[in-house]
């Protein structure tokens, strides 16, 4: 029995969808390395009218998970990692930032002879095995079993590792918070990465990602990859259309159906920093020096995610402590 689920199909199906969600890979962890497994979602691109209430949803549910940076920053030594700060931007919804991890993009493109406005919701790829999470120094990114990857903000140390091996340079810095801030100012990252997290704690609850909930018109279907690939074909199939995520990078858990092909639509986006493109993506994983280093870091980036929790476990005594004092 299928597992995908849309927005219209969790909400015809009532209780019993919910049932569905609780049993399906959507709420149960996964074996990490059975990437059939992996939690996938789809993005039918002809069916974004790009009204942006998915931007909106996302802004909205993960607002707690925003940086809240100190001010004045510290200033670095020596002047190598630039200040980043968005908190006075937070209004800005066309590019990723700290506070706007999903926008639409839009590409005019030729479609059946007919000149046509694509609208396309971009966001974290999410990897099958996320360069991000192998080759961070600090532990500080993961992916969960369902193959969701995350950024934990309380480890991390803002040094755009991340950003600089992922494909679409998908993480964005915000200076002024986070780990850094209590071991080495001057020295360290200079910040937190920000990127989607695919509402992690709403699919653990048995709930759709934001997103998906507040799409009117069905852009998005999530399930098992295995099953997202199938549907991705089968649409592509019924329209004479291109897949993007299959293979880029090695694999994505972000799937998307075009009715033009890709190269096509990425030669008519606007560039520019924040703004991901769809073009080719090697798998930076089977280059041979981040796969030695990979294994390199793994043990080192345990250690390092250890310390960091022990870290912020005695910040968070001594402020509980001086917030008892003040009472």
């Amino acid at each position: 029995m299928s597992t995908l689920l849309s927005r219209r199909a969790f909400l015809r199906g009532g209780v019993a969808a919910a049932g569905t969600v609780a049993a399906s890979p959507v709420a149960k962890a996964l074996p990490q390395d059975n990437t059939s497994e992996q939690l996938a979602t789809l993005i039918d691109i002809q069916r974004c009218i790009g009204c942006e209430s998915c931007v909106e949803a996302c802004r909205d549910s993960n607002q707690t998970k925003f940086p809240n940076p100190a001010k004045p920053f510290p200033k670095m030594y020596p002047n190598r990692v630039p200040v980043e700060d968005w908190s006075e931007k937070q209004d800005v919804m066309d590019r990723l930032t700290p506070y706007n991890w999903l926008f639409i993009q839009s590409a005019y493109v030729d479609v059946n002879g007919e000149e046509t406005e694509l609208s396309i919701p971009r966001r974290c790829m999410h990897c099958t095995n996320p360069p991000c999470v192998k080759l961070c120094p600090w532990g500080a990114a993961q992916q969960l079993d369902n193959g969701i990857s995350r950024i934990d903000a309380d480890l991390c140390l803002g040094g755009s590792k991340c950003k600089n091996v992922c494909p679409w340079q998908i993480p964005q810095r915000q200076t002024g918070t986070g780990l850094y801030l209590d071991l080495l100012p001057s020295l360290a990252g200079n910040g937190v990465m920000y990127k989607c997290d695919r509402c992690h704690d709403r699919i653990a609850e048995g709930e759709l990602p934001a997103c998906i909930d507040a799409c009117p018109e069905d852009v998005q279907t999530i399930g098992p990859r295995d099953e997202i690939i199938a549907e991705a074909h089968r649409i592509a199939a019924d329209i004479d259309g291109y897949i993007y995520g299959e293979h880029e990078n090695g694999g994505t858990n972000t799937i998307y159906v075009s009715p033009v092909p890709f190269e096509e639509i990425n030669r008519a986006m606007e560039g520019g920093k924040g703004i991901p493109h769809l073009g080719a993506a090697t798998n930076r994983m089977e280059a041979a020096e981040n796969l030695a280093l990979a294994m390199v870091i793994a043990p080192f980036a345990g250690l390092a995610a250890a310390a960091g929790k022990i870290v912020k476990h005695f910040k968070s005594g001594i402020d509980q402590g001086d917030a008892n004092e003040t009472k």
